[in-house]
């Protein structure tokens, strides 16, 4: 099968399955006399494998690593496993980093009252972060000055 036959079996697009050709997850196929590749099952039967690893968020050269025990008959599952937990491990790392950020925001969003004021505290806490870092804080704009109700 072609390309596009290959990928629309697999749901890849054909610029994934030429890019993972290109980083050797997937072997280089047959060509035609034309030099159109040539797909079989088996490579389709990779490129799902792929996608699903993909999906699950697992990096380039964690897939590599699975496909090379996934091919290897001989492997053990623990290899596999270890990949799997240090996966497991880095997502659990960026969801408590993430909901650290989602926590802060709201804060910030809490306490802005969203009008027609041009006092904001979520721009405020942006300015101030260059500072907590312990670096100075990029230069910008100068706030304006705030505005002081008139006296009677």
């Amino acid at each position: 099968m072609n390309i596009g036959e290959a990928a629309r079996r697999s749901g890849v697009s054909a610029k994934m399955v030429r890019h993972y050709e290109s980083l050797g997850l997937l072997p280089r196929v047959a060509r035609t006399e034309a030099g159109y590749r040539q797909y079989g099952p088996e490579e389709v039967h990779t490129l799902r494998f792929i996608r699903r690893a993909r999906e699950l968020g697992f990096s380039m050269a964690e897939i590599a690593d699975l496909l090379k025990l996934w091919q290897n008959r001989e492997r053990a599952s623990a290899d596999v496993k270890r990949i799997a937990e240090a996966h497991m491990a880095d997502l659990d790392r960026r969801i408590a980093e993430m909901s650290s950020m989602r926590r802060t925001l709201e804060q910030l969003v809490h306490c802005c009252h969203g009008d027609e004021r041009p006092q904001c505290p979520i721009l405020d806490e942006l300015a101030e972060v260059g500072q907590d870092a312990g670096s100075p804080a990029a230069p910008g704009p100068a706030r304006p000055p705030a505005r002081r109700a008139a006296s009677p």
